[in-house]
């Protein structure tokens, strides 16, 4: 097992933040292979990279030695976790949750050694506890404290419908840590109130507290919101290679280094070293193809990421795709700008009807992708080259 200096470097590496520390630092020195908990809920089958900013980190501590518990909420997922849009998140059937689930674990082994992840499921617990031991559990905790959860607090102080099986939620996730016996539990930064959740019960129920790490949630390819895929600012783990690839190079030099940070497997000697080259002079885009095929030959396989970079060389670099092109800058509103505006606003169409007819005729690309949605939205922060025809192309910048 590496040293300690090195595991906390590692462990951090990327993370909003870590509670507490001291207490992990005494669980590592331990010396025994600490039990590290991370939940995810089956409320959707296909994920995209931000999703995978957890399960890194969940391979990073496998790599150094550590015991990965992978979650499934099948029981959670039932109750439906508050969305924190000050809304209730409709609840899945057990049907849909079993459908979800095997398509993520099929997903996340292309990150995760199988060899070495246990697969847990709430259900093989929490199925059998009684609505006696449910009344127990909910009687650690009081309705004041379950308001401290902040989008439970807004919508009781805006009259908002609070159901109460909303509440069993976070006690349920926090009982999966004192039924896993959990000494480190990963999440993102909105799921904070669970997590502590979990110390608390482990306390209630005479175990050690566990730690929590906190990770960031992604942003999207406009390098300011979520990544989502209603925002259309997403790489998706499914899309095809030459698409993974030519969204990741799309990212701006700064997004870049963020995606770097939380998503690639290069030591972090290598990255400085990678930033210092480019301080002194080196072109960013070389670390951003690196990057780039690291990301694609992950999800795929080696030799997908070297035909798509083969690829997209030769639309950008054999003339398929002028190196020499006009720049325009297209503000985009809050929930993006559909491709038919986008295509009139940066003076490629003279109106949204003719946009519309080259999308259809297939004329129409974006980094030399046929575009065929013609509902299509892209997200302020993007930076796409956009063809019309066989002539007419544009860099164009969106804000």
């Amino acid at each position: 097992m590496a040293a300690l200096t090195e595991q906390l470097e590692i462990i951090k590496r990327g993370c909003d933040e870590l509670l507490v520390e001291a207490e992990l630092v005494d669980k590592l020195k331990s010396g025994r292979p600490l039990r590290v908990k991370a939940g995810f809920d089956p409320t959707a089958p296909d994920l995209h990279i931000g999703h995978t900013v957890l399960i890194n980190k969940l391979r990073q501590l496998q790599d150094l030695g550590h015991h990965v518990v992978f979650l499934i909420g099948d029981f959670t997922g039932m109750i439906g976790d508050p969305t924190g849009k000050n809304a209730t998140r409709p609840p899945l059937t057990r049907d849909e949750v079993a459908a979800n689930a095997k398509t993520y674990t099929a997903q996340v082994f292309k990150i995760l050694d199988a060899g070495k992840t246990e697969i847990a499921f709430n259900s093989t617990w929490m199925d059998k506890f009684s609505s006696a031991d449910m009344i127990k559990l909910a009687a650690t905790h009081t309705v004041a404290r379950m308001l401290e959860r902040d989008d439970f607090g807004k919508r009781y102080k805006t009259n908002q419908p609070i159901a109460i099986h909303e509440f069993l939620y976070p006690l349920v996730q926090g009982y999966d840590s004192v039924a896993l016996k959990a000494d480190l539990e990963l999440g993102g930064t909105d799921q904070k109130f669970n997590l502590l959740m979990g110390r608390e019960l482990q306390k209630h129920y005479a175990q050690p507290p566990q730690c929590i790490l906190t990770m960031p949630l992604l942003e999207g390819l406009d390098g300011v919101n979520k990544m989502s895929k209603s925002l259309a600012n997403y790489v998706g783990i499914t899309d095809s290679p030459n698409d993974m690839f030519g969204k990741l190079m799309s990212a701006s030099d700064v997004l870049m280094w963020r995606y770097i940070e939380l998503l690639s497997f290069a030591p972090l000697v290598t990255v400085r070293q990678w930033k210092k080259e480019v301080e002194e002079g080196r072109n960013p885009r070389d670390i951003k193809v690196g990057f780039a095929q690291e990301i694609v030959a992950r999800f795929h396989s080696r030799a997908a990421a070297d035909s798509a970079l083969a690829d997209f060389e030769s639309r950008f670099k054999q003339g398929e795709i002028p190196a020499d092109i006009a720049e325009v800058t297209v503000t985009a509103g809050a929930d993006g700008i559909a491709i038919a505006n986008l295509l009139k606003e940066a003076g490629l169409t003279a109106s949204t009807s003719e946009s519309l007819r080259m999308i259809a005729q297939g004329g129409v690309k974006l980094d030399g992708e046929k575009v065929s949605d013609k509902a299509l939205k892209l997200a302020a922060g993007m930076q796409v080259v956009v063809q019309v025809g066989k002539r007419k192309f544009a860099r164009v910048k969106l804000t």
